[in-house]
């Protein structure tokens, strides 16, 4: 809990300086020329996230990468909650993609001695797999993340 709660102050802390330095304007500047527009630089985000999965936990690219490209992303005309939406699908990936993957290490744990990381890592594809097609149908079909949102409020 500390550790978690020391990588949110030092996130915050390092956000306020970036943007006191001008980092945001540049980050905003960055997402902006990306070929493709808003969609384009909506994918750059999307695929970075992913990346960074691979080493990082969700936490830290949650409240260091996050605040720094998504009010970028919602001024180029991108719904909150649909963004919202297909950056925690991404997101949670990152549980599920080697090296970093914490669901891989749980499962390690929970399984037999018979059953190899190898064998682990392998069997986590398909899944990993899932997500990416539940991510393309919320690109696809933005109502399936802001319907509920919609009719509650």
């Amino acid at each position: 809990t500390a550790m978690i709660f020391a990588t949110i102050l030092a996130a915050g802390f390092f956000s306020l300086v970036f943007i006191g330095l001008g980092g945001e304007e540049r980050v905003a500047h960055l997402l902006e020329n990306l070929p493709g527009g808003p969609t384009g630089a909506l994918l750059f985000v999307m695929l970075f996230v992913f990346v960074l999965g691979f080493f990082l936990d969700f936490i830290e690219i949650s409240v260091i990468v996050l605040p720094l490209v998504a009010p970028s992303l919602i001024v180029m005309g991108h719904d909150p909650i649909w963004l919202g939406v297909l950056l925690a699908i991404n997101l949670q990936t990152s549980f599920l993609t080697p090296p970093f993957g914490f669901s891989l290490f749980y499962l390690r744990a929970a399984a037999p001695k018979e059953i190899t990381t190898g064998q682990i890592y392998a069997g986590v594809v398909p899944f990993i797999g899932l997500q990416a097609v539940g991510i393309l149908l919320v690109w696809a079909m933005p109502f399936l993340a802001t319907w509920l949102p919609d009719v509650l409020f």
